[in-house]
């Protein structure tokens, strides 16, 4: 399964019924999952500090996109988790550089991992900007 999105990929997820259903989230795990292996090889001394956090931020990708979708019926609070989405995609990327600088990536998975959190950032970006297409009905 590829990790990278295309807007056909985008346009189906509109016609997700849950929050697993999305391709961009399917995604964003297959990423955190992959990220979870790599970590693994991490020195020791980092267990508490890089290796913890990038665990962290790149889980908190799917579970704040996971709770986004939940929240759809009240445009604010979607747009709100959809933000935070967007930070913990930014946070990622940024101890992605940090594992990549210290030695603890190859250059192929630095880059396989950076642009499929470019992807999924696209992705989430075009969600914000289209907004109304994916909200729910009012109560």
């Amino acid at each position: 399964m590829s990790i990278f999105l295309s807007s056909r990929d985008a346009q189906v997820s509109r016609k997700a019924v849950t929050h697993e259903d999305l391709i961009v989230y399917q995604r964003a795990f297959d990423l955190a999952m992959r990220l979870y292996e790599v970590s693994k090889q991490f020195p020791p001394q980092e267990r508490y500090s890089l290796t913890d956090q990038i665990r962290r931020s790149s889980r908190s990708v799917c579970a704040n996109l996971a709770e986004a979708w939940r929240k759809r019926r009240y445009r604010a609070a979607f747009l709100s988790k959809l933000t935070e989405v967007e930070g913990e995609l930014a946070e990622t990327q940024t101890w992605l550089a940090f594992a990549s600088c210290c030695g603890y990536l190859s250059k192929e998975e630095m880059s396989l991992l950076h642009q499929g959190y470019t992807d999924v950032a696209r992705t989430i970006a075009n969600m914000v900007l289209h907004v109304d297409e994916w909200l729910l009905p009012s109560p």
